[in-house]
């Protein structure tokens, strides 16, 4: 029996992946380099990513950057265009089915903690989940499994009884690994990149119910008939 819900934030709950890949992207043509989306995939979902865009973009200039001057500014950027984002289709109605069926609820984010709880307050989301854990609260992130697995402990319950959505290569082979179920829901980024070991892909939350899915999942259906 299904009895919570894990989601993925960046991506998934919110589209950040997009606006911070634009802001990085901007960054790099102004020094004259180039940041490809194979650049990104390799990083998407962990959390190494800042770290290696501007060792690859020094690499790419053949001297350093000032990573401190940076910053601030590519991060104001970023939370200019993030703030205009509103939450993906369907998330909202899923989590309020998900209450309204006494789901327990989680996010497991390879972010921290605290960009994700800010976010989730932001929106007025923060109530719903009774679990939040970020980079932070783990040793490894995405695609090893311990987001995941603290997340369902947290919870109370088991990776069986858990189904995970996410948005990245990384992320789906991290639900897999811990034995959540697993629907993959790309955005404009990630709907370039290979999802095909999730257990569902969908173009968005909208598209099938959560009463369907679950019924599915606990029918023993739920790769079966969507393949």
């Amino acid at each position: 029996m299904i009895k919570a819900l894990v989601f993925d934030f960046d991506g998934l709950i919110l589209d950040t992946e997009g606006p911070i890949f634009q802001a990085w992207q901007e960054l790099y043509q102004e020094y004259g380099g180039q940041l490809t989306l194979a650049d990104w995939e390799n990083c998407l979902g962990s959390a190494e990513g800042t770290q290696i865009f501007y060792d690859n973009l020094e690499g790419q200039l053949g001297e350093p950057v000032d990573m401190e001057a940076i910053a601030p500014r590519l991060r104001a950027r970023e939370m200019e265009m993030i703030d205009a984002q509103p939450i993906l289709p369907g998330v909202s109605e899923y989590i309020q089915r998900a209450r309204q069926l006494g789901l327990k609820l989680g996010v497991a984010s390879s972010s921290t903690c605290a960009w994700v709880t800010g976010h989730l307050e932001k929106r007025g989301l923060r109530e719903n989940f009774q679990c939040v854990l970020g980079s932070d609260d783990v040793q490894v992130t995405k695609p090893d499994p311990d987001l995941f697995l603290s997340v369902v402990e947290c919870l109370g319950v088991s990776a069986q009884q858990a189904i995970a959505f996410e948005d990245s290569p990384h992320g789906v082979t991290a639900a897999k690994r811990a034995g959540l179920y697993c629907v993959a829901v790309p955005n404009p980024v990630t709907s370039q990149l290979s999802l095909d070991h999730a257990d569902l892909l969908l173009r968005s939350l909208e598209e099938r119910s959560l009463d369907e899915l679950i019924q599915l999942v606990e029918e023993g259906q739920f790769r079966e008939k969507w393949e």
